[in-house]
Formats: C-alpha cells, structure tokens, sequence
C-alpha cells in the first residue's frame, strides 16, 4: 500500500467516525416503567435527555419506588438505543468486512 492510498483510506475513516457520531445523535429511543408513570429518553451517544414523571407518582411520597421506575426507565431506553445503534451501524460498518459482534 502505496501512502497516498494509505491517506485516502484514513480519510475515509474519519468520515465515517463523523458520520457515527452524527447517526449516534440522531437516535433517540424511549421507554417507561410503572405503566407509564414514568418514562425516560436517550440518544446514541447515552446521554439522558428527558426524564418524566406521573405527579400522582410524586404525589404518592414512594420515593423507593420512584426511584426504581426512574432507574427502570432509563435502563431501557439505553438499552434501546444500543440496540438502534447496532442496527444502524451494522448496515454501515457491513461493507467494510468486519466480523459479526465487533461493533
């Protein structure tokens, strides 16, 4: 490999690094606990970016399970949004012939 291939292949991954780091942005899942009481959203890069909470949970004074619902909830939708990203990034990485489970 030759370097002007050499520096087209490492530009290449440096777009592709940015055009994770966006798709990761993008993605957003959501989930609940406690029948809706509560409910949590995340984005692909793991970050919390809302949490919502039924007044009449806050209301109930059960802050044991308040905060069990909260952690309930934002486990989820973290785990929702690595499975999005996986698929996601799955199709995107696939032309690149990386083993299955690597990314």
């Amino acid at each position: 490999m030759n370097p002007k291939q050499l520096q087209e292949m490492m530009e290449k991954a440096q777009e592709m690094q940015r055009q994770m780091h966006e798709k990761m942005k993008q993605v957003v899942a959501e989930a609940s606990a406690g029948g809706g009481a509560v409910s949590a959203k995340v984005n692909g890069q793991k970050e919390v970016l809302s949490v919502t909470i039924s007044p009449e949970l806050v209301q109930s004074g059960d802050l044991e399970m308040l905060q069990d619902m909260v952690v309930a909830a934002v486990n989820s939708a973290g785990r929702k949004a690595e499975e999005a990203m996986q698929s996601q990034l799955g199709g995107m990485l696939g032309g690149m012939g990386l083993p299955p489970g690597l990314i």
